[in-house]
């Protein structure tokens, strides 16, 4: 039986690490490499890092907010450099991928895996070549989803400013059948907000799909972890902004999975 896993999530902007909110609203926490040393003391299960930049601007060199390391890296590509050095968990990089070019050079400097969202969107075919080219098991895709006024769902694309007017369970269905190995599903409505998962969004998903899905958007509490899993059946919950803030947060966290009788490392 495959074991349920805890995943931090860590949301780049700009090069700089960020709390996000409902896709709108980013803090700047700082250095990317920051919290790296803090997981590999907790034996986090796996990390993911999202770049969320919109444009090709890296101010990662001022002096204010300071560097992240003598280095001084140019863009995202020596960011995951510079993080698969520090990091001893598996890795796995999202943002800015349209090409398997894209794909190779990631896989190359470190990731073990890569997220793609928007080109998978714009060309399901996409998912395809990547999966045959890198194996199923290093292609996730990421859905970001918004609930609509009238209780809709709705995949949304381009850092969740554009609807696709697809359906998340029928899009995910098709993300598998063309060859992903695993689902990032972000709720774009409980992102930061801390409110709890959409436990009704993860549930039509995973019904409707037989490869893991992580669980992303919403987490307040450590209880919020255990009913991703037990009631909306994920395979692997994720959250960020808690594992900013709380201190050992994720051993606790983890701790509090095996209580309730789940299967965790």
């Amino acid at each position: 039986m495959l074991k349920n896993r805890l995943i931090p999530v860590l949301f780049l902007k700009h090069g700089w690490l960020v709390r996000s909110e409902q896709f709108r609203y980013h803090q700047n926490l700082g250095n990317p490499l920051t919290q790296v040393g803090r997981y590999n003391t907790w034996n986090v299960d796996e990390l993911i890092y999202i770049d969320i930049t919109p444009d090709d601007h890296y101010d990662i060199l001022r002096d204010d907010l300071g560097g992240v390391g003598y280095e001084n890296p140019r863009d995202i590509l020596d960011i995951i450099r510079l993080v698969s050095k520090e990091c001893f968990m598996p890795l796995t990089f999202g943002g800015k991928i349209r090409t398997l070019e894209d794909i190779r050079r990631r896989l190359a400097l470190g990731a073990d895996k890569v997220t793609i969202n928007t080109q998978a969107l714009a060309d399901p075919s996409f998912i395809t070549a990547a999966a045959e080219e890198f194996g199923s098991q290093a292609i996730i895709v990421s859905i970001d989803v918004l609930k609509n006024d009238d209780g809709t769902y709705e995949v949304y694309t381009q850092l969740g400013q554009e609807p696709t007017g697809r359906t998340p369970a029928t899009w995910a269905k098709e993300v598998e059948e063309r060859g992903a190995g695993e689902i990032f599903l972000n709720s774009i409505d409980r992102d930061g907000m801390a409110n709890g998962y959409d436990l009704d969004l993860i549930r039509r998903v995973v019904d409707n799909t037989h490869i893991p899905v992580i669980a992303c958007g919403g987490v307040g509490k450590h209880q919020d972890f255990a009913r991703g899993i037990i009631e909306g059946g994920a395979s692997a919950v994720a959250a960020g902004n808690i594992f900013h803030f709380k201190e050992m947060s994720y051993p606790l966290a983890k701790k509090d999975l095996k209580k309730v009788g789940l299967n965790v490392r």
